[in-house]
């Protein structure tokens, strides 16, 4: 029986594992969680249930002083009445009182001691305590026997439904955070990835009120110098690929701090998409997924246990969840000085933007607060239109203050370091999906080299005509044919077509913010 308890939460489960080894948490899933396996890799499979990705409409939070002065109430922050909290936290303890047996994972959030927070993770499956176990930056031995009071504490009972009768609640699935009371209540999802997002939420609310800013991206740097860069972009962009790169140290490839002194990684561990990966296109992500990974929602062969990472039936949104340091070029601690240059990452599915441009830094406050990349319909036969997607800062769903307050952060870390800020297209050229191609990853990997060499900041440049921004000439390493758009499609009519429409669609998304930018930044976008 465990010395360990957790009665200070009025939880009385005896059978409390607290911070288990990868050994015994395998040991444990495969004993109490009939659907888990082992991987021929070594990975442990594991299945989230029906919700195979996050809820973002069934976030909440608790709408109380002080913090509801600095939180950015509207579709993206739902507000929470704190008597609704309380039944929902009820709930959720009702629930896990249930178990045989309950899993503890204490562990940190920020790899800067000065900035990190304690975070205690409270679950009844031994797969979401492994994968926070990737996931948060493990404590030594040491660090563990002195965590004490925890800054934050996550009750996960996902596999027991919200009550829709409760106030506030518009399904049975709720993830509510309340910054005052330092908790997170999940009830309705088991996937794994709402527990990650919550401490990132958590972090983009704590940071930016010391000045520090939250930054939804990855981070390399070099490995003699130190200095790092950042790679912004939505899922689908190559955030996660291309800084899995092995001429230069990986810092993290998702969530970020930048301070006065430099980049931190929040996490402690990386949460890969697996679906189509081969040792081939993604080698380091590949032999990463071995023992003490997690792989969730994969479809795996009952004789062999081999992986068909193909198979997309269960969910397109397969993941794969590993600790930092099985990246053989990781960065341990995750720290790093200053970055050179930021890269945002755009999948540009309407074939417009060049591979890469330059922005000046009223255009990089515009494409940060706008956050644009596009996704193709393929849900029905027949549509091919390309749909926009604007995610503020990069990272719409887990910001917690108005999108200005990062932008301004990000434009104070810019100046003050002269970093130099680049649009990279990893999405189509030579005209639309369904028309053109896909940018190879072989293009895409050129330019970041291009940019991290500081070849790129040394050639001639052109205005673009439409988005104003400057388009390189040449690029090592890239077909000069390929960094006009325009001329790479068959019709020069209907690239000027398509980029109309796409510059009215950053328009109409950017009076959302109007009001919170400065003429210069509202004059930074395309013109019409």
């Amino acid at each position: 029986m465990s010395k360990f308890h957790l009665r200070e939460y009025d939880i009385a489960v005896a059978q409390v594992h607290r911070n288990l080894s990868p050994s015994r948490l395998y040991e444990e899933a495969i004993r109490h969680e009939a659907d888990s396996r082992i991987a021929d890799t070594g990975a442990l499979v594991a299945y989230s249930g029906s919700k195979t990705g996050r809820s973002p409409k069934d976030k909440r939070i608790v709408r109380q002083a002080p913090s509801d002065r600095d939180v950015w109430w509207g579709n993206v922050n739902l507000p929470l009445d704190p008597h609704s909290f309380v039944v929902n936290r009820e709930r959720a303890l009702d629930y896990l009182n249930t178990r045989k047996r309950l899993y503890c994972f204490d562990g940190f959030a920020g790899w800067d001691p000065q900035y990190r927070i304690k975070v205690r993770v409270i679950c009844s499956r031994p797969y979401h305590a492994l994968f926070m176990h990737t996931m948060l930056i493990r404590p030594t031995r040491d660090e563990l026997a002195g965590f004490g009071k925890p800054d934050y504490v996550i009750f996960n009972a996902g596999q027991f439904p919200a009550n829709r009768h409760t106030p506030g609640m518009t399904s049975k699935t709720s993830i509510d955070l309340n910054f005052e009371a330092g908790e997170v209540v999940i009830l309705g999802t088991e996937y794994a990835g709402e527990m990650k997002k919550g401490v990132f939420t958590i972090m983009n609310y704590l940071m930016p009120r010391r000045g520090i800013l939250s930054m939804h991206c990855s981070a390399t740097a070099d490995k003699q110098t130190g200095r790092a860069s950042l790679l912004f972009g939505l899922s689908g962009t190559g955030k996660t690929t291309l800084s899995a790169d092995p001429k230069r140290a990986l810092i993290g490839d998702d969530e970020h701090c930048w301070s006065d002194s430099g980049i931190f990684n929040i996490e402690g561990g990386c949460y890969a998409k697996a679906i189509d990966l081969t040792p081939e296109s993604e080698p380091e992500i590949f032999q990463a997924l071995r023992f003490g990974a997690v792989l969730e929602n994969v479809v795996v062969d009952e004789a062999d246990r081999h992986i068909d990472f193909h198979d997309a039936h269960i969910t397109e949104n397969t993941r794969g969840a590993y600790p930092i340091e099985f990246i053989r070029n990781a960065r341990v601690p995750c720290l790093a000085g200053h970055p050179t240059d930021v890269m945002f990452l755009t999948c540009d599915a309407y074939g417009v933007l060049p591979p890469v441009s330059r922005l000046n830094a009223a255009q990089a406050m515009y494409h940060f607060m706008s956050g644009y990349t596009a996704r193709v319909a393929g849900t029905e036969v027949g549509v091919t239109e390309p749909q926009a997607t604007f995610s503020p800062c990069f990272g719409g769903p887990f910001l917690v203050c108005h999108p200005a307050k990062y932008a301004e952060l990000l434009a104070e870390r810019l100046r003050q370091n002269a970093t130099n800020v680049w649009l990279v297209n990893t999405g189509w050229s030579g005209g639309p999906y369904g028309t053109g191609a896909r940018m190879k990853l072989a293009i895409s990997r050129a330019i970041v080299d291009a940019v991290h060499s500081g070849a790129l900041a040394k050639v001639a440049c052109r205005p673009d005509p439409v988005f104003g921004f400057d388009v390189p000439a040449e690029c090592p390493g890239v077909p000069s044919e390929i960094l006009s758009p325009r001329n790479t499609w068959p019709d020069a009519n209907r690239y000027d077509a398509a980029a109309r429409k796409l510059a009215g669609l950053f328009r109409d998304n950017f009076r959302n913010f109007e009001a919170a930018a400065s003429a210069e930044i509202r004059t930074a976008g395309p013109a019409l």
